[in-house]
């Protein structure tokens, strides 16, 4: 890599490294040793692999390139946490992470702890970092944060397969009493708006190539679909109903034992809801989460509205709600499930749930892919997903930007997903 000019301090970026660091460590703090290796589906993937994986992109992107005589801690654990870069060697299947208990849980800490200490000496080294140093590793913690989420969406799963429900950690908040309040439209103008990260921290490659798009008039709601809303869907028999789904999205819903969203359950004709804090008796004006992109747009259908495309999305959240509440419902409140909308300055555009847009994933104009190994993070994945927007109760606040880009394929729902509609 070329040695640009420094220009940033690298204390301040050791301090931020230790506390993301940290923060994966006080989520898996939770769960037992047998808890860390199991992989239900594909998708979920076993806690220890996450811990090791962020731990070997340090290593192999950073550590390795950048710090003189380093010595790698096992160079076999590259097979076992090579997500997806074929530039960096040969990788384990996903399907088979969580076949593998070698090496132990024990061996992914000392792992963990190894790399840290290396990253401190690197880090050490200079009073001023290089600008192509800085960046790799603040991918490189922006990567960790998104692992996180995921360490809490994969427990979840992991958890609620089980069938005595367990407890992750006791509820931090009691139900809010407050009633969910009525929807309401928030109206967009037509006109030509900017699209795009503009500003001048990190953004991810798939937030660049700012650009005009002209947005016809619109309403947006001010607020996400709620639980009590969505089983008006379900007792209407929206299930069954084929005109409401998309052909794809009625052959998939074929396949479900129980028509409704993700994590519920119906005990003595009662709606039950897994959360990481147990099973509960469903909240109904929280927002419902754990839907795919077919439940989400059947739901507009069936409303006779429409899911939002992503940049009526960010147009409307730069407009209503642009700065990012400082208490809002992230992974750092601890809720780790999405609360009811009771304040009417809350529109819910951050944290909750992500939210399904009617957009497909794909480049922006001029997108500019990053170089090197890290070209394989996003463009590549820029195909048959859909996008979401807004964070959910499993963000990290400093994670999510109002141009930030999730995708997901069309049945994905293991993630806190969610709907806001728009005509």
């Amino acid at each position: 890599m070329t040695q640009n000019p420094p220009t940033h301090h690298s204390k301040a970026l050791l301090q931020t490294f230790q506390s993301v660091r940290q923060q994966s460590l006080d989520l898996v703090a939770p769960l037992e040793t047998e808890d860390f290796v199991v992989q239900p589906i594909t998708d979920v993937s076993p806690p220890k692999w996450h811990l090791g994986h962020v731990s070997w992109f340090f290593e192999n992107f950073v550590l390795i390139e950048y710090l003189k005589d380093y010595q790698p801690f096992d160079l076999q654990l590259n097979y076992f946490f090579n997500s997806y870069y074929e530039s960096q060697g040969p990788r384990i299947l996903r399907s088979n992470r969580g076949n593998i208990t070698r090496p132990g849980v024990a061996k992914i800490f000392a792992y963990r702890q190894h790399v840290d200490q290396h990253m401190a000496t690197l880090l050490n080294q200079y009073e001023l970092l290089p600008t192509d140093l800085h960046h790799l590793i603040t991918v490189g913690l922006q990567h960790e944060q998104q692992h996180q989420e995921l360490l809490v969406t994969d427990i979840k799963y992991i958890l609620g397969t089980n069938p005595t429900y367990p407890v992750f950690q006791a509820s931090t908040k009691a139900k809010n009493a407050e009633n969910s309040r009525p929807v309401n439209w928030l109206s967009i103008p037509e006109g030509l708006y900017e699209i795009g990260y503009t500003g001048k921290d990190f953004c991810w490659d798939n937030e660049l190539g700012v650009h005009q798009v002209f947005l016809a008039d619109y309403k947006i709601q001010d607020r996400l679909v709620s639980n009590r809303e969505y089983l008006e869907f379900m007792e209407a028999g929206g299930y069954e109903q084929h005109e409401h789904w998309l052909m794809e999205g009625f052959e998939w819903v074929k396949s479900l034992e129980s028509k409704s969203p993700q994590y519920w359950h119906q005990q003595d004709g009662q709606w039950f809801q897994f959360t990481m804090h147990g099973l509960q008796a469903i909240d109904l004006d929280a927002p419902v989460t754990h839907v795919s992109y077919y439940e989400a747009d059947a739901y507009a259908q069936w409303k006779g509205l429409r899911l939002p495309t992503e940049f009526e999305w960010e147009t409307a959240c730069k407009q209503y709600q642009a700065i990012i509440p400082e208490k809002g419902n992230f992974l750092e409140s601890a809720q780790l499930h999405p609360a009811a909308a009771s304040d009417p300055a809350d529109f819910q555009f951050w944290g909750h749930a992500w939210e399904w847009t009617a957009s497909a994933y794909l480049p922006y104009p001029a997108y500019p892919r990053f170089k090197g190994a890290l070209g394989e993070y996003n463009g590549k994945f820029m195909i048959n997903q859909m996008v979401l927007r807004g964070g959910s109760c499993a963000t990290p606040q400093s994670h999510i930007r109002n141009t930030y880009r999730n995708f997901f394929h069309a049945d994905k729902r293991w993630q806190f997903t969610g709907i806001r509609l728009a005509h």
